[in-house]
């Protein structure tokens, strides 16, 4: 069931590169980004009324979990400058690239308190299968 919710994951985010850049395109990157975070807050709010989930205290939570936020804007505002440049397979291809190395090094050395789960050489050869393709994308 995960994996299936993590692949519908992927086409949503393609989506939302998509529709991210396209609105970047016509009311530059700076009001995409106000209009896009606005809705989404919007929509975040809905969802909490909808399941009347109770807000959690903030206080005591370590400074560093709310980089999240910051780290958001720039993953949108990026993607915006890159899909009109690049479009959205390319974008997406280059992005999952950073994704996969980063979250490697994250598991391979138990960063953010997670689990160790140390690289292999399967990870190692799918992902090198996948930088090549990649290559060849940029080189066609």
């Amino acid at each position: 069931m995960y994996k299936l919710l993590a692949t519908f994951d992927g086409v949503l985010i393609a989506l939302m590169v998509a529709f991210n850049g396209l609105l970047a395109s016509h009311i530059g990157n700076e009001q995409s980004l106000m209009v896009i975070h606005f809705l989404g807050l919007i929509g975040t709010i809905i969802l909490l009324l909808g399941t009347r989930t109770k807000i959690q205290s903030l206080s005591g939570l370590p400074v560093y979990l709310f980089i999240a936020g910051a780290l958001g804007i720039f993953n949108v505002l990026f993607n915006n400058i890159c899909f009109s440049a690049l479009g959205a397979t390319l974008t997406l291809s280059l992005n999952l690239i950073g994704q996969l190395i980063s979250s490697m090094l994250i598991d391979h050395f138990g960063l953010l308190g997670l689990v160790v789960n140390k690289i292999n050489q399967t990870k190692l050869i799918g992902v090198a299968i996948m930088i090549i393709g990649i290559i060849s994308m940029i080189i066609i």
